[in-house]
């Protein structure tokens, strides 16, 4: 399971260093997605794998479920970690999720998001946890 937050930057050739203990889960060779607010998802092979098999399951002749599966699928990109723990973004993903040069990574459960900093920072802003927390107990979560 992916947890905590890290602070990297992204060279000008698009690397970005992936933490080691977020290396150990994912191996050496993983998938980066669109991802949702404006983020990028990365996916083990494992989790990539079960997730595709839920996309392509949706059914063809609804519209929305192919606009969803075209979302994440067509974004998708097999990534290779180097020697140094990077991996290269491909330039469509780094402009969808507006990464230049400051970066967070942020583990929750089965994936990392990599955010900006300034977008990370404006949807912490943003967050009311009251209203969250509302609406997580209307879908059944309690703490």
């Amino acid at each position: 399971m992916f947890m905590s937050e890290y602070h990297h930057t992204i060279d000008a050739k698009g690397r970005l260093i992936i933490p080691s203990k977020f290396r150990e889960i994912l191996g050496e060779e993983f998938v980066v997605t669109k991802g949702m607010d404006g983020c990028l998802f990365v996916y083990a092979n494992q989790d990539w794998n079960a997730f595709e098999q839920k996309l392509t399951s949706l059914p063809l002749i609804n519209k929305e479920a192919r606009r969803f599966a075209r979302f994440f699928l067509a974004g998708a990109a097999a990534v290779e970690a180097d020697k140094q723990g990077r991996i290269l973004i491909p330039g469509n993903l780094r402009e969808f999720a507006g990464l230049d040069k400051d970066i967070v990574l942020v583990g929750v459960g089965s994936r990392i998001e990599i955010w900006s900093k300034g977008r990370w920072e404006d949807v912490n802003a943003d967050s009311n946890m009251d209203e969250i927390t509302a609406a997580m107990e209307s879908l059944g979560l309690t703490i």
